[in-house]
């Protein structure tokens, strides 16, 4: 028979091997995963665009799946503002890192406002898809970790991944962009709001759209699509509050198999 304490040294041990597991999976993960993500806003056709206007605009995060020309985001990244149709502004992705980042034209495929998710389709090469988890719920305490760009193109198109874990199963309601837009189905909602995962990790507004992963495999669990803000939405940058929320994967299955 083992004695107790002998039993609680191999237990200790054997923690201690899977956290540092944890950790060294995750860079390895991030590498296998980097190149699909991508920066989501609009471009203009000329590089001259008169006024102060700039040729690019970045909106939010989003992430490569299905063919690796499809790309999911939030649906609030794309209805952020109107596109300039006079000037031929158009959806866009902006793929690479760095001076090497290249914007690609993208049209909406599909929409799912209830769930605040969107998915486009842009042209040129295939970008490396990720992998989506099963419809199974997490359990609470689960590590995961997302990528995206939380202050959007103000450091350049260099990816940012944090680090953290699903805290809690939560109720939550989406909000909708104008009373105008306020469906029977989001009034339901309203009753009945929809479960998400509360995320003990902090993002950004630019992390809209950001894949969450589990940290030792990739797959995509969720998708940010808001953080809880205290104060004004401006004190989010100084003063992040470290909650945050991701519609789960199953909503994604959903707006694939609906394409």
């Amino acid at each position: 028979m083992f004695s107790r304490k002998f039993l609680m040294c191999f237990i200790f041990l054997c923690l201690g091997v899977w956290s540092l597991n944890s950790r060294a999976a995750l860079p390895d993960t991030i590498d296998k995963i980097r190149g699909s993500i991508v920066a989501v806003g609009s471009i203009y056709p000329s590089k001259r665009v008169s006024g102060n206007k700039p040729k690019a605009i970045y909106s939010g995060t989003g992430f490569v799946v299905g063919n690796g020309r499809q790309v999911v985001t939030n649906y609030h990244v794309i209805t952020a503002r109107e596109l300039d149709v006079v000037k031929n502004e158009t959806f866009a992705i902006f793929s690479g890192r760095g001076k090497a980042a290249k914007a690609r034209a993208a049209r909406v495929v599909r929409t799912d406002p209830e769930h605040d998710l969107a998915l486009l389709e842009f042209e040129g090469p295939a970008l490396p898809a990720m992998k989506l988890a099963s419809t199974k719920w997490l359990r609470e305490g689960s590590e995961v970790a997302f990528t995206g760009f939380p202050i959007g193109m103000v450091l350049g198109m260099y990816p940012i991944t944090h680090k953290g874990i699903i805290a809690s199963v939560t109720p939550i309601v989406i909000p909708a962009q104008s009373s105008k837009q306020l469906t029977s189905a989001q009034i339901k909602r309203l009753r009945n709001p929809l479960q998400v995962y509360q995320l003990d990790a902090i993002a950004y507004p630019g992390n809209s759209g950001s894949p969450v992963y589990e940290v030792n495999s990739g797959r995509v669990v969720g998708v940010v699509n808001s953080v809880f803000v205290k104060g004004t939405k401006e004190s989010v940058l100084e003063r992040p509050s470290g909650i945050s929320y991701a519609i789960p994967v199953r909503f994604v299955h959903q707006l694939l198999k609906s394409h």
